[in-house]
């Protein structure tokens, strides 16, 4: 019972993040209310809300850490398949614009977070950085990349996904801007 119990709650939880990122996207931070979420997931009372999120804050740390999970699960394949420090940093970048292009609400509701609350995700956005700089440290050491500081060239490639996002959203082609940036950053980190 305990088993399903939780299985029902998660699944309550993560109803409510669907919504909210919805809501996030189409209205905006301002009118981003309990009672908008809940009209966007069908459900009776805000009562249902503050259950399972002890307030506005937590839910959007829910909501950023939903986007991140989404937006890993949508990149693992490619990710997986690219062999080598090169084709994984282009995998990498590719499977980032895809995942931007195709879920553009996911970008517009965090996009609605970070510029409108105190940092949310902030643990999400070092850990990416985080994997980044591994990903150039190993490139590095293999010889696949120049030597280079390995945060700084990750913190730049994520300031680069970052800013392409709102290009993207506003509908420009993603099989372009995929094109730049893998050329960019193979220009930056080529031997």
């Amino acid at each position: 019972m305990p088993a399903r119990r939780h299985a029902a709650t998660e699944a309550r939880k993560a109803q409510i993040a669907a919504a909210t990122i919805a809501v996030l996207a189409d209205r905006g931070y301002a009118a981003t209310t309990f009672e908008a979420i809940c009209e966007q997931a069908g459900l009776s009372s805000k009562r249902l809300i503050t259950y399972h999120f002890s307030s506005k804050d937590e839910l959007f740390a829910a909501v950023v850490r939903q986007v991140v999970t989404d937006a890993a699960a949508f990149m693992r394949p490619a990710l997986d398949a690219a062999e080598g420090a090169r084709a994984q940093l282009e995998a990498y970048i590719r499977a980032n614009v895809a995942f931007i292009a195709a879920h553009p609400d996911h970008v517009r509701a965090v996009q609605q977070i970070a510029f409108n609350t105190t940092p949310v995700g902030q643990d999400e956005s070092e850990a990416a950085v985080d994997r980044l700089a591994r990903l150039f440290d190993d490139g590095r050491r293999t010889g696949s990349f120049r030597r280079f500081d390995s945060r700084m060239m990750a913190s730049t490639l994520r300031a680069a996904l970052d800013a392409a996002a709102d290009r993207l959203v506003d509908g420009v082609d993603p099989q372009l801007c995929a094109d730049e940036l893998a050329e960019t950053f193979d220009r930056a980190t080529r031997p």
